[in-house]
């Protein structure tokens, strides 16, 4: 026979095999990531986690109720936002870094800031603002409260600044605006989509991760219904930033929408249908 013949032969057969081997070495990768359960960590402020999380005063944050969306079997979720923090303090004050070192390959990570971030950059209350852009400007302080010398970036700067640590850990960094307030103006409800959310957005682009328009899914869904059924079924009389439970179930929901609506999400196959 020619040897010719044989050496080809033999090389087919021998990149066929490997070929095989490479494909049942990524199905079993691919089966593997299927079988891990994720953490979606939440982090953000007290719309998201009002309190202790047990309905303070009767207000909630939609982190409670997100988990009711879910196939729980295929995905925890872990609520780490704290109410009264901006996305800078919530670095500033190590809570990032505490949720951080629990974050691993695969997990995702939803970020909800900006109702704090509109406060003075430096006081004696809270110090807690952020420059109001996505840009990489920055402003020195004495930092009133904690005394020490304190570089200030934009609220913009914090959210990539959450998305690169996040992405550095292998897991998937997904922006969201913030829910809108109970303020209306001639019959239209609160938008941020010349503030907030705009930077939000234009942040989550910087970095090529997801952004979901929470802002603009809830605001839309409160003027169908109008004002006076949003005031009265969402909200208590004494609180326009806050939802009481019945409120906070309405803005899951559309966390859960939204995260329906991304098809490069994999969370999304995690959903309830």
């Amino acid at each position: 026979m020619n040897p010719l013949f044989l050496f080809k032969k033999s090389t087919y057969t021998y990149l066929l095999l490997l070929s095989l081997l490479l494909a049942a070495a990524s199905c079993a990768v691919t089966k593997k990531h299927d079988q891990v359960k994720p953490t979606v960590y939440l982090i953000g402020d007290s719309t998201v986690k009002n309190g202790k999380g047990n309905g303070d005063g009767g207000l909630w944050g939609w982190g409670n109720f997100l988990h009711t969306h879910f196939d729980t079997t295929k995905v925890s979720i872990e609520n780490h936002a704290l109410g009264g923090t901006s996305s800078r303090t919530f670095r500033t004050y190590g809570h990032w870094e505490k949720v951080l070192a629990q974050v691993q390959a695969g997990d995702y990570v939803l970020m909800q800031f900006g109702h704090n971030d509109s406060s003075p950059v430096n006081d004696t209350l809270r110090a807690r603002g952020t420059l109001q852009n996505n840009s990489d400007d920055t402003e020195e302080i004495e930092n009133l409260i904690t005394k020490k010398h304190e570089v200030v970036h934009s609220y913009g700067w914090y959210l990539r600044a959450f998305i690169k640590d996040a992405k550095a850990k292998g897991a998937i960094p997904v922006v969201l605006s913030p829910v809108p307030r109970n303020q209306w103006a001639e019959g239209k409800a609160n938008r941020n989509a010349d503030s907030y959310g705009k930077w939000a957005a234009e942040a989550a682009a910087q970095e090529g991760v997801v952004f979901i328009d929470l802002n603009a899914i809830i605001a839309d869904r409160y003027e169908k219904e109008g004002e006076a059924k949003v005031r009265s079924t969402y909200f208590n009389t004494t609180d326009h930033t806050h939802t009481i439970e019945e409120g906070a179930k309405v803005n899951a929901a559309a966390v859960a929408h939204g995260i329906s609506e991304k098809k490069e999400l994999r969370l999304r196959k995690h959903l309830l249908k």
